[in-house]
C-alpha cells in the first residue's frame, strides 16, 4: 500500500513538474512566408526572359510538391506593348522561376512588367506558408528593377537620402526625417503607407529642420498611396483611412502658449514631433507635383490624420501643385506658421477642405475644394487660436483664386466658417454650390466679426453662384443680443457689393459623377490687385485659367474633370 502511495505521489510530481515545464517554454515562432526577393531581365524587340527569386525554395501545393506555373502569378506590363504570350517555367522546390514572355508589338524600352502572386493560395514553402498576396516585383524592359523596400524608423529616421522612381518605398509606421537630414524623392517615385490605427498608422513626418525635397513633374508625379494599390485599381478611388499621411513640421511662429505644440496623432514621447518657434523664414524643402492619396488613418477617439498636415511651417518652404485625394478627414490642415502653397487640389474628403488654426499667416493661390459622394463638411473651417483664441499674432491668411465646389442643397454645409478670432482674405475666387454661406462669428468679446470691423477679414471680388443668401452672416456666441446680430448681418450684407463681390454662373459642369470646374462662362473682369509679388497676377477669377487646366495628367483628380 505503501509503494502504491509513493508512486502516486511521483505520478502527481511529475505531473506538476511537465505542467510547469510547458508554461516556461518559449511561445512557437510564428512561420515566415516565402518572399520574392529578386528581379532580373534580358531581352528584346518582342522577347523577354525574366527570372524571378524567392528566399526559399516554393511550391505549388501545400504538400511540398508541384512546379509553379502560369496560374501561380498574376504577371502585367505597363507602358507600351501589351503580352501577346508567356511560359512559366519552375521545379518544386526550387528559388528561381524563369518567366518567358512574347510582346504583341516591339517594345518601346519603356514598358513595365509587375508580377505579384495570383492569390494567397498559389504559392507555398515547404511549411505550407502561403506567399501573401502584397508580394511584388516590378522591372522595366530596359532591365531596371523596380523593388519595394520596407521603411521602417529605429529612431534614426530616413537619413539624408534618396528615394528613386525605380522603387516603392513602404511607410512601416511613423518614419521621420530628422533634424539636419535631408530626403530627396524622384519624380515619378511611388511611397505607399501599410495600414494601422493610433500610434501603429504609418506617416512620413519631417521633423524640425529636417528637409524634404520632392520634386515631381506634371509627367511624372510624385504618389504617396495604401499599400494595397497598385495604381491600376485594386482600391477603389473614394476609399480612405488606408494609412496616415504627409506631416511637415516647421519653426515658425504659433499664436499658442507656449508657442511650441506637439503635433496631434504623435505620441507625446516622441520629440521629433514638436512644431513651432521664432523662425518664420523657415524651410522644410521643396514639394512640386505631389498627389497624396487614400489617407487619414484613425489616431484615437475618432481622429484621423489629415491628408497633408503643415504645422510651424516658414515661408522659406516650397509647396505647389499638391493634391489631396480621398482622405478620411481634413484635406489640407494648417497649424500657425507662414506656408505659401499654389495649385492644390483637395477632392472629395471625409471633413473639411482647408482647415487652419494657432496664428496661420501664409498665402494661398490656386486652391481647388471639390465635394462630392456625399463626403465633406465645410470648405473651409477658420480657426484663429486655441489657446488662447485671442493669441498673437492672429490668424490673417490671404487666399487668391480658389474654386471651392460645396455638395449643394441638402447637405446643410457651410461655404467657409471663420470662429476663434480667425481673420483672412479671400479675393479673386469662385465660391460655388454649398447649401450654407460663408459665416463669421460673432461674440460679445473679441470675435471674428472684431477682425471684419477692423479690416483683418476681407472677402473680395469674389463669385458666388447656387450658395444660399445672403451669402455672408454671422453666427453668434452666448450673450450677443437679437439687435447686435441684426445689426452685424445688416453690415455684411452692405458689405458684400460694396467689395464688389457678385452673383453669375462661372459655367461648370457638374452632374454627380463629372466635376469638371473648368469655366465655360465669362469670370474676367472686376479683378482685385495683388497684395505681394509672390502671387501671380491673372485675368481670371478661379483657381483654373479657361485657357489652360493646371490639373490636367498628373492629379488623380483630373479624372473626374470629363
Amino acid at each position: 500500500m505503501k509503494q502504491i502511495k509513493l508512486m502516486l505521489l511521483m505520478a502527481i510530481i511529475f505531473a506538476i513538474s511537465f505542467t510547469s515545464c510547458k508554461k516556461d517554454d518559449p511561445p512557437s515562432p510564428i512561420p515566415e512566408s516565402p518572399e520574392m526577393t529578386s528581379i532580373a531581365i534580358y531581352g528584346e524587340n518582342k522577347n523577354f526572359d525574366i527570372t524571378l527569386g524567392f528566399s526559399e525554395g516554393v511550391y505549388k501545393k501545400t504538400d511540398a510538391t508541384g512546379d509553379l506555373d502560369e496560374n501561380s502569378f498574376n504577371i502585367s506590363i505597363s507602358g507600351g506593348s501589351d503580352i501577346s504570350s508567356l511560359i512559366v517555367t519552375h521545379s518544386a522546390g526550387q528559388k528561381y522561376t524563369a518567366i518567358k514572355i512574347e510582346l504583341v508589338d516591339y517594345s518601346n524600352g519603356e514598358e513595365k512588367i509587375t508580377i505579384t502572386p495570383k492569390d494567397g493560395n498559389s504559392i507555398y514553402n515547404a511549411t505550407a506558408v502561403a506567399m501573401e498576396v502584397l508580394q511584388t516585383q516590378t522591372i522595366g524592359l530596359d532591365g531596371i528593377a523596380h523593388a519595394t523596400i520596407n521603411i521602417k524608423d529605429d529612431g534614426n529616421g530616413t537619413g539624408t537620402n534618396t528615394w528613386t522612381a525605380n522603387n516603392i518605398y513602404l511607410l512601416d509606421g511613423m518614419v521621420f526625417v530628422n533634424d539636419g537630414d535631408i530626403l530627396t524623392i524622384e519624380a515619378g517615385t511611388v511611397i505607399k503607407g501599410k495600414p494601422g490605427q493610433g500610434e501603429n498608422a504609418s506617416a512620413l513626418i519631417v521633423a524640425r529642420g529636417g528637409k524634404i525635397m520632392a520634386k515631381g513633374t506634371a509627367a511624372e508625379p510624385i504618389i504617396f498611396t495604401a499599400e494595397a494599390d497598385d495604381l491600376n485599381g485594386s482600391v477603389q478611388d473614394l476609399a480612405d483611412g488606408l494609412w496616415g499621411g504627409l506631416i511637415i513640421l516647421g519653426k515658425a511662429t504659433l499664436n499658442t502658449v507656449p508657442g511650441e505644440q506637439q503635433i496631434e496623432g504623435i505620441p507625446q514621447t516622441e520629440p521629433r514631433g514638436v512644431y513651432g518657434g521664432t523662425d518664420n523664414s523657415d524651410n522644410s524643402g521643396e514639394i512640386h507635383y505631389v498627389s497624396i492619396r487614400h489617407g487619414g488613418s484613425d489616431i484615437g477617439e475618432g481622429n484621423e490624420i489629415n491628408g497633408l498636415t503643415l504645422g510651424g511651417v516658414g515661408n522659406g518652404t516650397i509647396i505647389e501643385f499638391v493634391e489631396v485625394f480621398a482622405n478620411k478627414d481634413d484635406g489640407v490642415e494648417f497649424f500657425g506658421g507662414m506656408p505659401r502653397l499654389n495649385n492644390i487640389i483637395v477632392a472629395f474628403c471625409g471633413d473639411d477642405s482647408y482647415d487652419y488654426d494657432q496664428g496661420f499667416r501664409g498665402y494661398g493661390q490656386f486652391w481647388v475644394a471639390v465635394q462630392g459622394y456625399e463626403r465633406g463638411d465645410r470648405l473651409g473651417e477658420h480657426d484663429g487660436g486655441t489657446d488662447p483664441e485671442t493669441g498673437d499674432p492672429y490668424a490673417i491668411p490671404t487666399v487668391y483664386n480658389a474654386t471651392y465646389v460645396g455638395r449643394g442643397d441638402g447637405a446643410s454645409k457651410r461655404t467657409i466658417t471663420f470662429r476663434d478670432n480667425a481673420g483672412g482674405n479671400y479675393a479673386n475666387s469662385i465660391f460655388y454650390n454649398q447649401e450654407k454661406p460663408i459665416d463669421i462669428e460673432l461674440l460679445v468679446d473679441e470675435s471674428s466679426y472684431t477682425r471684419f470691423n477692423n479690416g483683418q477679414l476681407t472677402i473680395k471680388n469674389n463669385m458666388f453662384y447656387q450658395i444660399d443668401e445672403p451669402y455672408l452672416k454671422v453666427s453668434i456666441g452666448d450673450g450677443v443680443t437679437d439687435e447686435e446680430k441684426n445689426a452685424a448681418d445688416a453690415a455684411l450684407f452692405g458689405y458684400f457689393s460694396t467689395a464688389s463681390n457678385n452673383v453669375a454662373d462661372p459655367g461648370f459642369n457638374l452632374n454627380g459623377n463629372t466635376f469638371n470646374i473648368i469655366p465655360s462662362n465669362d469670370v474676367s473682369g472686376n479683378m482685385a490687385s495683388t497684395p505681394d509679388t509672390w502671387f501671380k497676377t491673372v485675368g481670371y477669377k478661379g483657381a483654373i485659367d479657361p485657357a489652360n487646366d493646371w490639373t490636367a495628367g498628373w492629379s488623380l483628380y483630373s479624372k473626374y474633370m470629363n
